[in-house]
C-alpha cells in the first residue's frame, strides 16, 4: 500500500504577483523550491490562509533570491498580492519508506526568503 505524505512545505509566504494572462502555474523563488525540496513542474497544493481558497497547480522557477511567489492563469483569480499562502508538495511512499522520509517545512521572512528549514520525522503508533 502507498501513502501520500507531505514532501515539502513553504509556510506563510506572501503572494508577490498575480497574472491572469499567463498560461498557468505558480512561479516560486528557486531558493524556496530548493529549501523545500520541490522540483520544477512538480504538482503543488496552495492554501490561501487569507481567503480560505485552495488550489493545485505546478511549480515553475522564479529568479533565485527574488522572494517571488506568483500565481498565474486561473489561479490568479484565487489570490491577491499580499495574501498569505502555504505551498505543499506530496510524495507517495510504501510503508517501508515511511520511517526514512523526512518532510521539510520552510518558514519565510517578510520578503519570502527562507528563515528556517525544519526536517520532521514521521512517528508511527506501535
Amino acid at each position: 500500500m502507498k501513502r501520500e505524505i507531505m514532501g515539502g512545505k513553504i509556510h506563510s509566504a506572501h503572494v508577490t504577483q498575480v497574472n491572469l494572462e499567463y498560461e498557468g502555474s505558480c512561479a516560486i523563488d528557486q531558493d524556496l523550491l530548493d529549501a523545500a525540496g520541490i522540483v520544477v513542474y512538480e504538482r503543488v497544493h496552495i492554501y490561501n490562509s487569507t481567503t480560505g481558497a485552495r488550489l493545485d497547480t505546478y511549480a515553475i522557477p522564479a529568479r533565485r533570491g527574488s522572494g517571488t511567489v506568483a500565481l498565474n492563469g486561473a489561479a490568479a483569480r484565487l489570490a491577491h498580492r499580499g495574501d498569505c499562502v502555504i505551498i505543499v508538495s506530496f510524495v507517495q511512499l510504501d510503508e517501508e519508506q515511511l520511517s526514512q522520509h523526512k518532510p521539510t517545512v520552510v518558514t519565510v521572512d517578510e520578503k519570502n526568503h527562507p528563515k528556517k528549514v525544519l526536517r520532521h520525522t514521521i512517528r508511527r503508533k506501535s
